[in-house]
């Protein structure tokens, strides 16, 4: 078997089909944003590849989804086993090819990863046949496994993202084909190692590398697709809906934020300063990050010295060093990409409270970076940089908070700063699929997951994983003997 070696791990640039690797006549280069360096060669799925990973997958649909979830919960157990063998394995390879921050691999994201699989297999087991009793029948709803479940990953957390879709997909007795970012394929790859090592049944789980263009618009417009669930950005959501809507097949899709960060005039200005600072991690590339700061008036001076005193004591430089708290941007068009807002935005009129240019580190990092000056209908606004890039705004009162926050196509997350009561009524009025109050980033696998507006379709977490990835079916059992009339009542 072909393996490239990355800081020491040896990891396979082939697919994984039906349980084994599978090459490929055609590829595609790999480079780390840390130094861009030639990672390897990449196989690239062709038309071939996409259809031998869904006969593969719809071949051991049968077996898969006759087990119970209580069988399938030791398998999955040992997939996320088979994980942690290989924790710092999945750490160097996604630090290297995403340059995600070693740190928060090893501490945040592994265990994460783990934890996704083994969480959804034993919730799995809460979906018994729920009985409706009415006058006239028994109902029993059942949760049927829909079929051959495509999943397709960014490539800011392809590790972390694949598993919390993996998770309730296989437990709620689905097949899966997963295609990585190109970007960064590395950590998918490495999964499907420790699916084969756990010993999940060949065409349970597969894995087919390639760009979306090619290999994700296959996958996604093939009938026999039973599920799509994508995360990544609005435009290819659009291809994607398209091509799935083609056949009726339903997907869930996880888009972008822009996100506000609301400081009312009751914050505790150090605390929501020091919560600002982490806005920066993984270089801002974070959907649920607020990267629209909208701070009272009255507090404004005040806040912006507390949160440039916490900016100017990050770290940027190579993701793989412990002290390091900024790393690389994924790619050079994503560097030009962040670029060009910023450039485009001072051109316009916004003033750089802080950075606004590329990091002197290297090729593909950027300096954490702060505008104000700006309008409401400015592009650096309304759309999505992806990159360590905030802006900030002020308001008078609480109605033009809430009308700022509100004030875009975008409604993923956001954060609330103030007196806890205060800051809960506001919250409350942002128009998003969650808000965090005077905190950031506290997740729970039982919780709703997902935005409205342009950021999304359908929730992750809990039940609302389930509830899309199973036929909901209901069995109507009688009570009394049933009579064939064409008669009306």
């Amino acid at each position: 078997m072909t393996t490239l070696d990355v800081a020491g791990i040896a990891v396979s640039p082939d697919h994984y089909i039906d349980g084994r690797r599978v090459p490929s006549d055609q590829h595609f280069d790999l480079h780390s944003p840390i130094d861009q360096r030639l990672l390897g060669r990449i196989a690239e799925g062709t038309a071939a590849h996409v259809e031998a990973a869904i006969a593969a997958a719809q071949k051991a649909f049968a077996a898969w989804s006759a087990l119970t979830a209580a069988e399938r919960q030791p398998l999955l157990d040992r997939f996320a086993e088979e994980i942690g063998k290989r924790a710092e394995a999945f750490c160097l390879l996604e630090s290297n090819d995403a340059g995600v921050l070693l740190s928060r691999m090893r501490h945040g994201v592994v265990p994460r990863a783990m934890l996704n699989i083994r969480w959804f297999a034993q919730h799995a087991l809460t979906l018994q046949d729920r009985p409706i009793d009415t006058e006239q029948a028994q109902h029993i709803v059942r949760h049927d496994p829909a079929g051959v479940v495509v999943i397709i990953t960014p490539w800011n957390a392809p590790l972390m993202l694949s598993t919390w879709k993996l998770g309730p997909a296989l437990a709620a007795g689905n097949t899966c084909i997963l295609k990585p970012p190109e970007w960064a394929p590395l950590t998918c790859s490495l999964l499907a190692d420790a699916a084969h090592a756990a010993g999940l049944p060949p065409g349970v789980f597969n894995v087919v590398q390639g760009t979306g263009a090619r290999t994700g618009a296959a996958l996604v417009a093939d009938a026999r697709i039973a599920r799509v669930s994508f995360t990544g950005s609005v435009p290819t959501a659009r291809t994607i809906a398209q091509a799935a809507g083609a056949n009726l097949v339903p997907c869930s899709l996880e888009l972008g934020g822009k996100s506000p960060f609301i400081v009312l005039e009751d914050a505790d200005l150090e605390a929501a300063a020091a919560t600002g600072a982490l806005m920066y991690r993984n270089a801002g590339q974070v959907c649920l990050a607020g990267t629209r700061f909208l701070v009272h008036e009255k507090v404004a001076q005040a806040f912006v010295a507390a949160m440039r005193a916490q900016v100017a004591q990050l770290t940027v430089g190579d993701p793989r060093e412990e002290a390091t708290e900024v790393g690389p941007i994924i790619h050079p068009r994503q560097v030009e990409r962040v670029a060009g807002f910023v450039d485009r935005a001072v051109a316009g009129g916004a003033q750089v409270l802080w950075g606004g240019a590329r990091h002197g580190f290297g090729a593909q990092y950027f300096q954490p970076t702060m505008l104000t000056g700006l309008r409401q209908d400015d592009e650096i606004v309304q759309n999505e940089v992806f990159g360590p890039v905030l802006t900030l705004q002020t308001f008078a009162d609480d109605e033009e908070a809430i009308a700022l926050a509100n004030g875009t196509d975008y409604g993923l997350g956001g954060v609330c700063y103030g007196e806890a009561a205060h800051a809960t009524a506001v919250a409350q009025r942002v128009r998003t699929g969650f808000i965090w109050v005077n905190s950031f980033g506290i997740r729970d696998l039982a919780a709703p997951f997902g935005g409205i507006k342009r950021s999304g379709v359908g929730r992750e977490g809990g039940d609302w994983s389930f509830e899309f990835f199973c036929d909901v079916k209901d069995v109507v059992v009688p009570k009394k003997p049933f009579k064939a009339s064409f008669s009306h009542r």
